[in-house]
């Protein structure tokens, strides 16, 4: 009788972990081909852009499509303060970000494609800028010190991760206490925003899932023309 009962606790105690964790990704075979098949929390993940993508982000339309400083004026950035650029790509908002922080500050540029880190390098060499330091990830860990990040932003990369959950587990453990991330997405919400769906979120699901990764909500900025910008706490 209590081998009986011992191995029911054991088995609903199995079910209980089971049900905490569950397997957050799943694949399917008929997607948008945009997408790479996985799927996160009923979210199909897009293709990472390449090097090849450089012309487009650094389009000079960009400037009045976008209105960047707008972004870089929500994001409250301080001198002094380590932001970090994950998906910086040819550094277009590192560069941008680099004499807010002054000389006593540092932007890490973060990308897991070494020719756009090279591309940030060798333009931060020419231009004599030494606060901008670039940092090689993986696809599952940006490769961040623990309690070293006053602010991570991401400028239309977030729906590119392949592993969304890792990443943004190892971002929570680099934020420093009070730590703040910023997502940039275009808006899914809006049919007038003509980028690929995979490549657009809707702020409900970019709460949904940064939620899930232990970040708190704080607001969300509407003030840009095509993008969210959903800022969160630690």
């Amino acid at each position: 009788m209590i081998r009986t009962l011992l191995a029911a606790l054991l088995l609903v105690g199995s079910s209980v972990a089971c049900a905490a964790a569950p397997e957050p990704y799943e694949t399917r075979a008929e997607h948008d081909p945009d997408g790479i098949g996985k799927f996160y929390l009923g979210r199909e993940i897009a293709h990472v852009m390449g090097p090849g993508g450089v012309p487009w982000l650094e389009r000079q339309q960009r400037e009045s499509e976008e209105r960047p400083q707008l972004t870089i004026a929500a994001l409250e950035i301080k001198p002094g303060q380590t932001i970090a650029d994950l998906g910086a790509g040819s550094g277009y908002y590192s560069f941008r970000i680099a004499p807010l922080v002054g000389e006593r500050g540092s932007v890490l540029a973060i990308d897991v494609e070494p020719r756009m880190l090279r591309i940030i390098s060798e333009r931060a060499q020419r231009g004599g800028i030494n606060n901008i330091t670039t940092v090689l990830s993986t696809p599952s860990d940006p490769n961040l010190e623990p309690n070293s990040i006053d602010l991570l932003f991401m400028v239309d990369v977030y729906h590119e991760l392949e592993y969304p959950f890792e990443v943004m587990t190892k971002v929570r453990e680099a934020l420093k206490p009070g730590g703040r991330v910023a997502l940039i997405e275009y808006r899914a919400e809006d049919p007038a925003v003509m980028i690929k769906p995979v490549h657009k979120m809707t702020e409900r699901q970019i709460v949904k899932e940064l939620t899930a990764a232990g970040f708190k909500h704080q607001k969300t900025i509407r003030t840009l023309p095509l993008q969210h910008l959903v800022l969160f706490q630690k």
